[in-house]
């Protein structure tokens, strides 16, 4: 048999693999251009729609190398389902906040806001006359028996005031009633300034407010235009007190300082709770002794709930008795002149019963000298008492002794 050299059948196989390559290649040739003949054939067939022209993107190229170059292509818009989403922006990075810009807490505002107290004092020597001068280290404030930090003593004189007037003109305190009005114009001439307001309310047989809070001049020109009463009429005091603490609890911002003045004998018997009280009790059998008990019972319950209404308006209540120093002959009246202090003492202010009609002058200005000298305590209280409850507090000047202090027994705890 025949054997060619080693040399001869290489060139053989290599020339028989390239053989079977070049008819591969071929038969690939020819279905490439079948396919491309039955594709412009169906483009024919087929109409398509105006071609939008769209940016081009960059596209891969192949590793493999074309013999010509691939002329540009038109792109048809696909349909909405086939458009991939646009990729997302990319976000802008944002400068690190300072710490004076950061989120405040809201509740711990809310926290801070309710526990802050202020309590105004007037300070007196053994003349009556308004102390000035005094420190925060020189007062000593417990609320419920605990010592509290002071945080700011206040200058009163720079905080606004609104002051309720309550006129007596029922027919028990009408005798000299145009002096009580002339030296009660000049007092709030004097006292206001113009960020301070007055309101004027009257007591009869029922509550009047004759003047909403108004600028001084307002409340004077309104004051000097109030008539007595021209009979007999009884006398609503509790109610129109309640009413005008009410009144000053709703209208007065909480940052303004409150004061209730009232020119009156104190003397009460119109009252809704003391007038359905007196029918009920004149129509049945009690003794005297009796009737006079369960009047003063009654009376101590209406002056505690007038007092409350006080307190929750955070005001300081003033009195002037006219009736002069004959009160001390009447039960009823000093009665009444009793109720009168206990209402001042309780909240920090004052009562007054002058020994004649022409120290109500000399009365209207210590009065607004106790008011423009007042000392603002401010404290957070460090007690957790849920609101609504009333808090014991006690003010001193641990190192003058002399002074006379005089600051509201307590106060009720903000919701």
């Amino acid at each position: 048999m025949f054997r060619l050299p080693d040399a001869a059948r290489s060139c053989l196989v290599i020339a028989l693999l390239s053989a079977v390559a070049l008819l591969a290649l071929t038969h690939a040739g020819a279905q490439t251009r079948r396919a491309r003949r039955a594709a412009a054939a169906q483009a024919k067939a087929t109409p398509k729609p105006s071609p939008i022209v769209v940016p081009r993107k960059p596209t891969q190229q192949s590793s493999a190398p074309r013999a010509t170059p691939t002329p540009p292509r038109v792109f048809v818009v696909p349909s909405q389902d086939e458009v991939p989403p646009p990729p997302p922006p990319t976000p802008t990075p944002k400068p690190t906040p300072k710490p004076a810009d950061e989120p405040i807490d809201e509740s711990e505002v809310v926290r801070v806001t309710s526990n802050l107290v202020v309590v105004p004092v007037a300070v007196t020597d053994s003349a009556g006359n308004a102390v000035q001068g005094l420190k925060k280290e020189d007062f000593r404030l417990e609320e419920e028996g605990r010592a509290q930090q002071l945080e700011a003593v206040g200058d009163a004189d720079q905080v606004p005031l609104d002051i309720a007037v309550i006129f007596d003109i029922s027919s028990s305190v009408t005798k000299n009633f145009e002096f009580e009005k002339q030296t009660a114009a000049g007092f709030l001439k004097e006292v206001l300034k113009p960020i301070d307001r007055a309101a004027i309310f009257t007591i009869a047989e029922k509550p009047q407010l004759a003047q909403p809070l108004s600028s001084a001049n307002t409340a004077m020109l309104k004051l000097m235009t109030i008539p007595a009463a021209q009979k007999a009429t009884g006398t609503a005091f509790y109610d129109t007190v309640a009413t005008a603490a009410k009144y000053l609890d709703k209208n007065a911002p909480e940052r303004n300082r409150r004061v209730i003045l009232v020119i009156s004998d104190g003397e009460d018997n119109f009252s809704n709770d003391v007038r359905d009280a007196m029918l009920a009790e004149g129509k049945g059998g009690a003794t005297q002794a009796e009737a006079m008990e369960h009047q003063r019972s009654l009376h101590s319950k209406a002056v505690q709930k007038v007092l409350q209404e006080v307190q929750r308006a955070d005001a300081v209540f003033y009195s002037i008795n006219p009736s002069g120093p004959g009160i001390r002959l009447n039960r009823i009246s000093q009665r009444a002149q009793d109720q009168l202090k206990l209402l001042a003492d309780s909240t920090g202010g004052n009562s007054f019963l002058p020994p004649k009609l022409e120290d109500l002058t000399t009365i209207f200005r210590q009065i607004a000298a106790e008011l423009r000298a007042q000392y603002l305590l401010q404290y957070l209280s460090n007690g957790n008492a849920q609101p609504g409850k009333f808090l014991r507090i006690k003010v001193a000047t641990p190192a003058r002794t002399d002074l006379q202090i005089r600051a509201r027994q307590g106060y009720y705890k903000k919701g």
